[in-house]
């Protein structure tokens, strides 16, 4: 006997048990740590990350090997338009991504303990975790927000290699990696717990069910075996029939009550969808009403301050944030070279030798700055320098800028006093040597022309001339004003570097500087023009710079402009635009472009250039970003077409330094942050009009922000009585007497 029955109700398959990912590689790297409970030395972090770093990689990698017991670290939130992007502690946990605040009044405490077992990612996470001056824990709060990754979708950015996003279904999170790895290690993460929870579509749900046959025939020879009776095994299969036919109705209402769920799933799915179409269509609309807002108040603002400025500009919508997250730029694919990781350095193996260092752990002796600071081949004595700044003695206060400003729109900021707070420890003398921070691009273009190659002199004068403008990234507070008369002289014997400046007028405000080094010298004067719109601040350097180098070639060239942007509302930030000419008196001259910042930009701090010769033909492309790294290309790249890989032929000329360990609101560089030291035996040898003796800029830097004012107060009455004993011809003299600048007539001294 055979009794037809449909028992096969469509189930979703469960998500329950291990799980074994054969496409997923374990990657390790000096990022991704554990931290332990006690205070790791230095020499214990490095045995951390050679320990991560001798794991070999595995072609079956179980999800604990991946998450362990969880993924935390530092990443970078976008918030909107007026705040940008934020530091949030991410913390990725049985399959919920949580976040919280690491500033502010509900900020969490993050230490070893609170992270114990946990992986972390990134350099910045690790050294929060590992810092000493958190000594206690507390209970974790509520998180900001919480990601489920069983609903979500992930996607990687196309054209910032760093960031990525997360898609809930009702709203898109926006998020950022410090670094590269740092991304490849969260999407390893994401992508492993992700594949934790598959996805059944609703054809899998909906699929035709087979009929199941189910017989007796079995069982009437067993019973016949045992000598039952035929009358008993029909009645024993009668039972049997009626109770699956019990069984087989409520089958049936069940899986009447599936179809209905499903339609009923259908029907929320299209709903989502036109209000997703919806949201997409108002957000694109408020976008273009605001950006037709923004530029023609853009205009209005440049009808007092118009700019020689040639860059080409890109305007973006809004929603490309969440759609079109692969659109091109218009100029010969700068953003791929950029993203690509193929880029290689091929040049002179004098070029590899300085660029090689970069990826080193900094010597000992040069207190951790970095190696690529110093000029190659060169043995000079050893001066030790520091390689952070004092610790603040006193709690900073919160002032607004607008409230001091807002009554002195359209004024020159040089005629602008501001109290302390918005200043940073060096003054615009020695913000003038910041510039040659990669001074070893010059020492490395210099060596070139001595080898015959004019060529890769002025890519790498050009590579120094953007370089310059590293050092701003991140830099919101505003340089000392120098006094008249005011000088600053450095001599770094380790860089082969001596450089002077001199404030020489006041109104105008124009600095002069001299600076020579290894085969070369470098000399120009600075004067600022400033305008102020409400919401940003317009800087226009005017001014020569002139580099000579031994052999008698010379290059020429300025500065472009500066603004600062969100002076009212949002996060302050800097951006460089113009066009940079490098005029040379023989072979080659040069055309740099900086790229002005959109509203909504993907890919920021571009720049591009070209070489050309005598004739006008390009010989050389250049391109890269002001704040990461330049690379050039034999040739004119500008035809050629999208399909094309000219990643592969780019040669690195400059990398960035590693950021400074010892980070503080000024966002200094190593380099920067002995700028204004006075190292042993120094101070008796300076001039007493040098900047590192000025009583403002030293309480600042020590976190003296009351005394640092008075003392601003002082040295600005002090040079109004010079303004006026010079206005009227009179005699006198300048000098420094217990950290205070004074001025007296000659007849009273």
């Amino acid at each position: 006997m055979q009794t037809p029955l449909n028992l096969n109700p469509t189930m979703p398959p469960s998500a329950a048990g291990s799980f074994r990912s054969d496409s997923t590689k374990h990657r390790h790297n000096s990022h991704l740590s554990s931290p332990r409970s006690d205070s790791p030395s230095p020499n214990h972090r490095q045995h951390i990350r050679r320990s991560a770093s001798s794991l070999q990689p595995q072609k079956s990698v179980m999800i604990n090997d991946i998450v362990g017991k969880g993924i935390s670290g530092i990443l970078y939130k976008w918030v909107n338009y007026g705040r940008g992007w934020r530091r949030r502690w991410f913390v990725l946990q049985d399959g919920v991504m949580s976040y919280y605040k690491l500033h502010g009044r509900d900020k969490i405490t993050v230490n070893q303990d609170t992270e114990r077992g946990s992986k972390v990612i990134g350099e910045a996470s690790f050294r929060r975790v590992c810092s000493r001056e958190i000594r206690h824990s507390q209970p974790r709060c509520k998180p900001f927000g919480e990601i489920h990754l069983k609903v979500s979708s992930i996607r990687e950015s196309r054209t910032d290699d760093r960031r990525f996003s997360i898609f809930t279904g009702t709203k898109r999170l926006h998020l950022r990696a410090e670094t590269r790895e740092d991304r490849m290690l969260w999407m390893e993460a994401l992508r492993a717990v992700k594949e934790l929870f598959p996805r059944v579509s609703n054809n899998e749900l909906m699929a035709p069910s087979e009929n199941v046959v189910v017989s007796t025939e079995k069982l009437r020879q067993r019973l016949s075996a045992e000598g039952i009776s035929e009358s008993a095994i029909q009645d024993s299969e009668q039972i049997m029939k009626s109770e699956f036919t019990k069984m087989h109705s409520q089958l049936v209402v069940l899986k009447q009550r599936q179809v209905i769920l499903v339609d009923a799933l259908r029907h929320l799915e299209a709903e989502k969808v036109d209000l997703e179409n919806t949201l997409v269509d108002e957000s694109q609309r408020q976008s273009k009403v605001q950006e037709a807002s923004s530029t023609a108040r853009h205009h209005q603002d440049d009808e007092g301050s118009a700019s020689d400025s040639d860059v080409d500009n890109d305007g973006h919508d809004a929603a490309e944030e969440d759609t079109d997250d692969d659109d091109d730029d218009e100029f010969f694919d700068t953003q791929d070279f950029l993203s690509s990781s193929s880029l290689k350095s091929r040049g002179s193996d004098f070029l590899r030798l300085s660029f090689d260092t970069d990826d080193q752990e900094p010597l000992n002796s040069m207190d951790d700055i970095d190696s690529s600071t110093r000029s190659n081949g060169t043995n000079y004595p050893h001066v030790r320098r520091r390689n952070k700044l004092p610790d603040a003695v006193e709690k900073e206060k919160g002032v607004s800028l607008w409230s001091i400003i807002k009554d002195n729109i359209g004024k020159d900021l040089t005629k602008v006093c501001l109290p302390v707070y918005f200043n940073e420890p060096i003054s615009s003398l020695q913000k003038c040597f910041e510039d040659l921070e990669y001074s070893y691009l010059l020492d490395q273009a210099y060596e070139c022309g001595k080898m015959g190659n004019s060529l890769l002199r002025i890519l790498n004068v050009a590579a120094f001339a953007v370089s310059g403008y590293a050092c701003t990234d991140g830099r919101n507070c505003k340089p000392f004003n120098p006094l008249l008369g005011e000088t600053y002289e450095a001599d770094y014997p380790d860089m082969g570097l001596r450089f002077i400046s001199e404030k020489v007028s006041h109104h105008p405000m124009i600095v002069a500087c001299h600076c020579e080094g290894h085969g070369w010298k470098l000399w120009g004067d600075s004067n600022l023009k400033s305008k102020f719109w409400g919401r940003s601040i317009q800087l226009d350097p005017v001014g020569l710079l002139t580099l000579e180098f031994d052999d008698g070639e010379v290059f020429q060239y300025r500065k472009v402009t500066t603004s600062i942007y969100n002076l009212i509302l949002g996060k302050l930030y800097c951006d460089h635009h113009g066009t940079m000419h490098i005029r040379g008196n023989r072979d080659y001259s040069c055309k740099i472009k900086f790229k002005e910042q959109s509203f909504v930009d993907r890919n920021p701090h571009q720049v591009q250039g070209i070489v050309q010769d005598r004739k006008g033909k390009t010989v050389a492309t250049l391109f890269g970003k002001w704040d990461e790294s330049m690379h050039y290309m034999n040739g004119d790249c500008s035809g050629k077409g999208k399909g094309s890989d000219p990643s592969s032929e780019a040669q690195l000329l400059w990398k960035r330094s590693k950021p400074s360990k010892f980070q503080t609101k000024y966002n200094f560089s190593s380099f920067s942050m002995t700028l204004n030291e006075l190292t042993p035996g120094l101070e008796e040898k300076l001039p007493p009009t040098d900047s590192r003796l000025r009583p403002d800029q030293r309480c600042l830097e020590n976190g003296q922000y009351e005394m640092a004012n008075s003392e601003k107060l002082k040295l600005e009455q002090s040079q109004r009585q010079v303004i006026h004993i010079t206005q009227k011809r009179l005699p006198f003299t300048f000098h420094f007497y217990f950290c205070l600048y004074s001025c007296e007539p000659a007849s009273a001294l």
